[in-house]
Order: structure tokens, then C-alpha cells, then sequence
């Protein structure tokens, strides 16, 4: 029998130190990169986009694919690409961990939709708003201390 899947997750990680390193002029290289490496990973990319301290992305999954293992990629490969062309003039790394939202096929334009108007959620919103509000939404038990580090 054939596998067939509808998996569709929503990850969101932060800069380290949530510094605002992703500058304007490069960041539309970056999601290019990131766009390739989620392809090349067999995976389908749905949307990208984020502030100069965080991204998000939506993507198709297929059940072979391990999570955790393809953001490791991501953030390891970009962390590179970001050092390697020079983008950053400061020193760029992610911070460790992420978060990871599941939807159903009838949410991906909605939340497509959200993820390339980061700019305009973000003048209402703080990141820190913004997370702890899909923690919350997600019905995800966390502890604070162990959520991003953040800058107040």
C-alpha cells in the first residue's frame, strides 16, 4: 500500500541573543537559501518570511522526514551561507530550539498570509507576544526560563 500524508507545520525560530541581524537588503537571499534547502530536502515550502531577529516558515511534510533534523539543516546551513557571503557585520548564530505548529490543508492560506505580513503584525506585536500567544493557542505547556532568550 501506497503512503499518503497531509502534514503541514509552521516553525518559528529566533537569532540568538534575538538580536536584529537580518537586515532588509539580504534577508530576501536568505529565505531563497533556506527555500532551497527545505526543497532539496524533499520538502515542500509554502511560505517564508520574518523580522531582522526571527523567521517563520510554513511547509508541506512528508512522514519520512524528521523535524528536528530539518531545522537542525536549515539553521546550520544558513547559520554558514549568512557567514560565508559576508551578509551580517556582526557575529550571527541562531538560538537553540524552535517552535513547531501543525494545520490542517483549509489554515494554509491564512496562515501563509500571516507569515509574509510579519512586518505589519510585528508593529502591534512583540516576537515575545507573538510566541507565547501560539504556545498558548497550541495548547504547548512551557516554562519561561527555558523559551528564548530575551532582550527586554
Amino acid at each position: 500500500m501506497s503512503t499518503y500524508s497531509q502534514i503541514y507545520i509552521h516553525v518559528v525560530f529566533a537569532v540568538k541573543g534575538r538580536q536584529s541581524l537580518i537586515q532588509p537588503d539580504w534577508e530576501e537571499q536568505l529565505y531563497r537559501y533556506i527555500t532551497g534547502i527545505i526543497k532539496n530536502k524533499g520538502q515542500k515550502m509554502i511560505a517564508i518570511n520574518g523580522m531582522p531577529d526571527h523567521i517563520h516558515f510554513l511547509i508541506g511534510m512528508r512522514p519520512n522526514c524528521c523535524l528536528s533534523d530539518l531545522v537542525r539543516e536549515v539553521k546550520k546551513s544558513s547559520n554558514s551561507f549568512i557567514k560565508e557571503n559576508g551578509l551580517s557585520n556582526f557575529h550571527f548564530n541562531w538560538q537553540e530550539g524552535f517552535g513547531a505548529f501543525s494545520y490542517n490543508h483549509s489554515q494554509l492560506g491564512a496562515v501563509a498570509n500571516y507569515i509574509h505580513n510579519q512586518k505589519e503584525h510585528h508593529k502591534k506585536r512583540t516576537f515575545k507576544e507573538e510566541y507565547i500567544r501560539f504556545l498558548k493557542k497550541f495548547a504547548v505547556e512551557y516554562d519561561e526560563k527555558y523559551l528564548f532568550e530575551w532582550i527586554d
